[in-house]
């Protein structure tokens, strides 16, 4: 069954090896982090800000190529959790057909996330991955656990909270 998710936080570390980004189930409690590269956390947050480039970047360019072939983008799906790694696919509709096109869930969200494109995750995915909020330090137990930076602002933070 197909959980329907949202983006609720975006970490940017710039000094750090990994970003988050932070899914949270709608009208729900659970949420669970992924760790992304980069190049993905600032074009995530470029094409949610809807900021004009002067050429296109690469999910621009994706998702211009899906258009001109006459497909639109549906929906985001992330499916399998293997080994602490999420795996997604995007789902074009291209006129009677749905086509189902293997991605990295940081990819996929970039190219959906100017949209609003909806984020679903396969209820097996989120109950191994998800937390419920929880209070003070103590890590949940599972794999998408986002560690604690500890509350210091550094100059290279870069957080964005959705919804």
């Amino acid at each position: 069954m197909l959980v329907k998710v949202t983006l609720a936080r975006l970490l940017i570390r710039e000094m750090a090896d990994s970003q988050f980004v932070t899914l949270q189930e709608e009208n729900g409690e659970r949420l669970f982090p992924i760790a992304i590269g980069l190049p993905e956390a600032f074009a995530i947050e470029r094409r949610l800000r809807k900021a004009a480039v002067p050429r296109p970047q690469t999910h621009d360019l994706l998702e211009n190529t899906i258009s001109l072939l006459g497909g639109e983008l549906v929906q985001i799906v992330i499916h399998t959790l293997e080994e602490g790694t999420f795996f997604a696919k995007i789902v074009v509709r291209q006129d009677d057909d749905l086509i189902e096109i293997d991605s990295r869930p940081s990819d996929a969200i970039a190219l959906g996330a100017a949209a609003g494109i909806p984020i679903f995750v396969e209820e097996s995915v989120l109950e191994e991955a998800s937390s419920e909020p929880i209070s003070g330090n103590q890590p949940p137990e599972h794999p998408g656990w986002m560690p604690d930076f500890g509350e210091e602002e550094r100059d290279d933070d870069s957080e964005q909270e959705f919804g």
